[in-house]
């Protein structure tokens, strides 16, 4: 694979940082320790707060500065400073197991009684040490931290086997994107209160890209009393693959997505669905050498992205055997089932409150379709969704746009 290639799909993955800007801004506190991931062992109720540590702290000026130098251009200015924190709280596995995770919370300096919280679902990362409550240079941080300044309490779940979480990612898992995002609203209430915040009702709940559909996967849930006292207040969706089956998946092949950014996606969703939905016995059933050999250790939560791009081919083509790709074009049995059931988060509930998806033309990684099919299934239930385009933007590009607007809407509710 040329470099060109590399640094072209590194740049367009919705990773952890959405851009790779470093954001200087923001000073480490404290470093990941083993004792915060080695607990495991620990039974507890889920979203039980096991640690919480301080990781960051940025003043108002700061955050205008990183939003600013990051791209945000827009962002309304920030009116408090903001302190953050990695904190380590109980969940599920994919086979309901008692687990741990990671997670952000970033609180406005000074501010107590009763806050609004803004839970953000970050994009698709295969790195675990890129996720924002251990990367300093992650702008999923950056955004987290943009709600806080207004007066929110920001609050960003690793998802499973990111960030300090045990095992492997469960990528695309709308099960336990669920409970790992609606587990860390439990834990961030606990230790909220330990800072003098309650936790409001209503939560305002935002994703880009892999979180663009998580968000409305825990937005489904909190609108059906499934997240404690919780409920959905707002929903807004970046950039999300919201309809695998009948939008997503084909454009991996017909060229509505970029060709080696498709392998890469195809390639980390094919080894993830393989451990919780069953997809092959044998890696060279799916993918042919030399991936076969590699493929699956490349997604380990170890390797960085540029690492991952180095190691795949430029299509699906030249990663999968021709076998497995008729078998992804044209889903059959517990896969298809699968599929369909992921597909659900747009048609088996009616949102109450407004919807707000946003795409880009020119977005290579998750093509604008998504929004527009799931817009019509929820209409359809009686939902009011509205699809803002952000223009001639690639995937980045749509989420850099769509920001500003978004923190400027959740603050009206600080």
């Amino acid at each position: 694979m040329t470099s060109r290639i590399t640094r072209t799909v590194a740049a367009t993955l919705a990773t952890a940082a959405l851009l790779a800007a470093p954001i200087s801004a923001y000073a480490a506190v404290t470093q990941p320790t083993l004792s915060e991931a080695a607990v495991t062992s620990v039974h507890a109720p889920r979203g039980a707060l096991v640690s919480a540590v301080p990781v960051a702290r940025l003043t108002a000026a700061q955050l205008d500065g990183a939003a600013a130098g990051t791209g945000f251009v827009g962002t309304p200015a920030a009116k408090d400073d903001v302190t953050a924190y990695r904190l380590i709280y109980r969940t599920v596995d994919p086979n309901g197991r008692p687990t741990t995770a990671s997670g952000l919370v970033v609180l406005p300096d000074g501010r107590h009684g009763a806050l609004t919280v803004a839970e953000y679902l970050h994009g698709t990362t295969a790195t675990k040490a890129y996720a924002a409550s251990v990367s300093e240079d992650s702008t999923d941080r950056l955004v987290t931290a943009l709600f806080a300044g207004q007066g929110l309490v920001g609050v960003a779940p690793d998802y499973l086997g990111l960030g300090l979480g045990p095992g492997e990612h469960p990528y695309i898992d709308t099960k336990t994107e669920t409970s790992a995002s609606a587990d860390m609203l439990l834990a961030a209430r606990t230790f909220a209160l330990r800072h003098g915040v309650v936790l409001k009702r209503d939560v305002l709940v935002t994703g880009f890209s892999q979180g663009g559909r998580a968000s409305v996967a825990l937005g489904r849930a909190l609108s059906r009393g499934e997240v404690s006292t919780f409920r959905l207040g707002a929903l807004q969706g970046v950039a999300g693959p919201y309809d695998l089956l009948g939008t997503e998946l084909p454009a991996a092949f017909n060229g509505g997505v970029a060709p080696a950014t498709a392998a890469f996606y195809l390639a980390y969703f094919t080894t993830a669905w393989n451990r919780t939905v069953g997809l092959y016995d044998d890696p060279r059933e799916a993918f042919q050498e030399p991936y076969a050999s590699t493929v699956e250790g490349l997604f380990d939560g170890t390797h960085p992205d540029e690492d991952i791009v180095a190691g795949l081919p430029d299509s699906p083509e030249k990663l999968f055997t021709p076998a497995f790709i008729e078998r992804l074009k044209h889903p059959t049995g517990r896969y298809l089932r699968a599929l369909q059931t992921a597909d659900q988060i747009c048609h088996d509930w009616t949102p109450r409150v407004p919807v707000h998806f946003y795409n880009g033309t020119k977005d290579t990684d998750v093509v604008a379709a998504n929004a527009d099919v799931c817009a019509t299934a929820l209409r359809a239930r009686g939902a009011q969704v509205t699809v803002h385009s952000m223009g001639a933007v690639d995937h980045v590009g749509t989420a850099l746009a769509a920001y500003p607007q978004i923190v400027r809407a959740f603050s009206r509710w600080a």
